[in-house]
């Protein structure tokens, strides 16, 4: 199949999106019968190859690859809890994850009761109270509440890599909701890397400053150094802080002569509590290990996009027609949707490898054809394939 053919194919695909999601979502309960009571929720994006005119959905934004030099275009997914798409929709690269939540679930048409998991991104304080009036329940990390933990009053959760997480459990009698304040020791050792470094980082630019003040040709205004010190802060929010900063002045009170800090942990941070997060949720009955299963589940769709993007061709985009675009990232939700039935197939007979592992094993799977001359001058093809 050339370029133009796999193109036109495309085309007519993305006409039916809606049906062929719902044909392909009924088909996968059927055949692996899947429960439609979890729902699970986020958005990725993919860059533009090209200047993408003429395009609307080309949009800069925050790049998920780093990538905010190039026009990007944002795909939600929704899933069940076994990472099956149930709906797809394209927005703008400069989408609002937030704002799209209310639109994918009426399209989708869930059902009140369904619990919906969703990362801290989209769980404003508008869509948790939407949720709510419209009877599901959710599962989400929180975006407020303070760091704690306290391992006396902890469960231990295992892992699918076996791996121990402690989950403590506090009730917040103002909104009704279950707490969830979990300790992982891997996340731990992750955020004390990220604030030695944040911290080093800080301290150097501080320290700079500081020493450009003894300089015979260096600016001592005190506004300007504040604006300084406000960028170093605007930099490295994540250790500004806990940072007090002191901008000393002469005696005229014009020209600034030090410039000195002192540092002192704000309570219920990452530096304070390395490797606690705190999941809020509406469930009360679930017990611990079952909630936090359940919020985990959204790793599901996280491993979805980096199949998408890695194997299957969603990055880079190279069109220039919005409706070739569209059919661009359908087509790769497709191949997304037969490689996970191919994996969950897999799976029931204890094989869990990744997708890139697996079509390693499968390529050596080939046909191999043996030719024979015969004494009659006659020629016999034997065509076998390999067993992979």
């Amino acid at each position: 199949m050339d370029l133009q053919q796999l193109y036109r194919g495309g085309d007519r695909l993305l006409k039916h999106r809606e049906a062929l999601e719902a044909h392909l979502f009924g088909a996968a309960q059927q055949l692996f019968g899947l429960a439609d009571t979890i729902t699970l929720y986020d958005l990725t994006n993919t860059y533009f190859e090209g200047v993408a005119e003429g395009i609307d959905k080309a949009q800069h934004g925050r790049s998920k690859e780093k990538r905010s030099d190039c026009p990007l275009v944002t795909l939600g997914l929704v899933l069940d809890a076994s990472g099956f798409p149930k709906r797809s929709q394209i927005f703008a690269g400069n989408a609002s994850e937030a704002a799209t939540l209310q639109q994918m679930l009426e399209k989708l048409g869930a059902s009140a009761g369904t619990t919906v998991v969703m990362d801290a991104g989209i769980a404003t304080k508008a869509n948790l109270l939407w949720l709510k009036e419209h009877g599901h329940t959710y599962i989400v990390v929180s975006r407020k509440h303070a760091r704690q933990f306290d391992p006396a009053l902890a469960t231990t959760v295992m892992t699918a890599g076996q791996d121990a997480i402690q989950v403590q459990r506090v009730t917040d009698e103002a909104s009704g909701e279950v707490l969830l304040y979990c300790h992982s020791p891997a996340r731990a050792e992750k955020d004390r890397a990220i604030d030695t470094r944040k911290t080093m980082l800080f301290e150097e630019a501080l320290q700079k400053l500081a020493d450009r003040l003894a300089g015979p040709h260096t600016t001592k205004d005190p506004g300007k150094i504040h604006e300084r010190i406000g960028r170093c802060k605007q930099k490295y929010p994540r250790a500004a802080q806990h940072y007090t900063i002191e901008v000393k002045l002469d005696q005229a009170g014009k020209s600034v002569t030090a410039i000195t800090w002192s540092k002192d942990p704000k309570q219920g941070s990452a530096l304070t509590h390395p490797g606690v997060y705190c999941l809020r949720t509406t469930l009360t009955e679930p017990t611990d290990a079952e909630l936090w299963k359940t919020y985990s589940m959204l790793t599901n769709l996280e491993a979805v996009f980096r199949s998408l993007k890695t194997d299957l061709g969603l990055r880079p985009v190279f069109h220039q027609n919005e409706r070739r675009v569209d059919a661009h990232l359908f087509l790769s939700i497709l191949a997304y949707i037969l490689v996970h039935t191919i994996r969950m197939q897999l799976k029931v007979t204890g094989m869990t490898e990744s997708w890139d592992r697996l079509r390693n094993i499968l390529s050596g799977q080939v046909p191999i054809t043996a030719t024979v001359q015969r004494n009659d001058a006659r020629t016999v093809h034997v065509r076998k394939a390999t067993r992979p």
